[in-house]
């Protein structure tokens, strides 16, 4: 039984005019085998001098049609933990080889003709004409949103990810403040973090940090300084899913002026988190956030950013067209539904104090939203 919501994926795919996905961007395999990412390529996909290319094939209405296409040892996996697909070939070693056995595939299916739904920015060149060449009756489209469609309403065992990898980033963001001293570099912090994520099962992605009144989020050899500010902003996996949060630390005691600066943070993102609720327009995130954010005294210094969040970290919803990165705001005007999530994030400039940011993961539902991670919001004393 596949471990998605077939019917509304072969709803989706019609809707489109595709008759087969072939997805075969990291995320999307992930997704549509219920987690499975082979290890071995997990992190380093190069195989010699080509690369690891993951091919799952999905025909409409049949899922027992559906095929997966591995790395030449990746029975290794599949046989320890079965997939649910019915046809697995692990044979391949380079991304046009991967292309060829999943071309020979929906030939010996009758599909060489079809409509295929292809994942542009994660078929390789070499892939893609292989495509060509073998499938010359078949029309390939572009399946990218098609597919992030799909994957906007979690399911219940996504939930449980993305809380527990909310809450154990916050966790060692609060260990790595606590365990900072002034002088300490910000390369330094990024690398506590690093290692306070792996501890707690967690696999490190990044860490924009600052120190001090610099608003350069770079690791670097900058140091904090006595009395400044430090900000983590730190994304991580837990087995795949993305959690994405800020918290801020502070050696010595908050000044009136800090206290001032984050709770006009905290103003914004509980305007914007107020509205939070299945059936309620994207869009109206940023008009509330607007809103709170033009009652503040430094109104001008402030950037809010609302976006879907979950095997990327910026997904489905897509909420504005104006962010970073930018994108087309798909579903601005488009109802948010229950068990989707989202990352809601407000900065704040300071010359003086610097970069002060709060950045939040809340799930929405039928009554409003579920906050995950949802402490250590004020100012976490550096040294503990």
């Amino acid at each position: 039984m596949p471990p998605f919501d077939a019917a509304r994926l072969d709803a989706l795919m019609d809707e489109a005019g595709v008759d087969v996905l072939l997805a075969t961007s990291p995320h999307n395999t992930r997704y549509l085998l219920g987690g499975h990412r082979f290890f071995l390529y997990e992190l380093l996909d190069g195989i010699g001098a080509d690369r690891y290319l993951p091919v799952v094939g999905y025909v409409r209405g049949a899922p027992e049609q559906a095929f997966f296409v591995g790395a030449g040892n990746e029975d290794w996996a599949t046989d320890a933990e079965p997939l649910w697909v019915g046809h697995v070939e692990n044979a391949s070693w380079t991304a046009a080889h991967a292309a060829r056995i999943a071309s020979d595939r929906l030939a010996a299916l009758g599909l060489g003709g079809a409509v295929v739904g292809v994942e542009p920015p994660y078929v390789p060149m070499d892939a893609h004409l292989v495509l060509r060449e073998r499938l010359p009756g078949a029309k390939l489209s572009d399946a990218g949103m098609l597919l992030e469609e799909l994957r906007a309403v979690k399911r219940p065992y996504e939930l449980e990810l993305l809380r527990a990898g909310a809450g154990a980033v916050v966790d060692a963001m609060l260990a790595t403040i606590a365990d900072a001293r002034a002088g300490e570099s910000t390369r330094e912090l990024a690398e506590r973090l690093r290692l306070e994520q792996t501890r707690r099962g967690l696999t490190f992605g990044y860490c924009l940090v600052t120190a001090g009144g610099s608003a350069n989020r770079a690791p670097s050899e900058q140091r904090l300084p006595a009395g400044g500010i430090v900000s983590l902003d730190s994304g991580a996996h837990m087995r795949g899913y993305v959690a994405d949060l800020t918290r801020m630390g502070l050696d010595g005691p908050a000044s009136a002026r800090h206290e001032e600066l984050l709770a006009q943070v905290a103003t914004v993102q509980a305007a914007a988190r107020a509205v939070v609720r299945a059936g309620v327009r994207g869009g109206d995130l940023f008009d509330a956030a607007d809103e709170a954010a033009g009652g503040c005294r430094d109104a001008a210094a402030i950037t809010f950013l609302a976006h879907g969040t979950g095997l990327l970290s910026h997904e489905a919803p897509r909420l504005t067209d104006t962010g970073s990165p930018p994108y087309p705001a798909t579903h601005r005007e488009l109802p948010l539904r229950s068990g989707m999530v989202l990352s809601i994030e407000t900065h704040l400039i300071d010359a003086e104090i610097g970069f002060v940011k709060l950045e939040d993961t809340v799930v929405v539902t039928d009554a409003g939203c579920d906050p995950c991670g949802d402490w250590g919001r004020g100012w976490n004393p550096v040294g503990g």
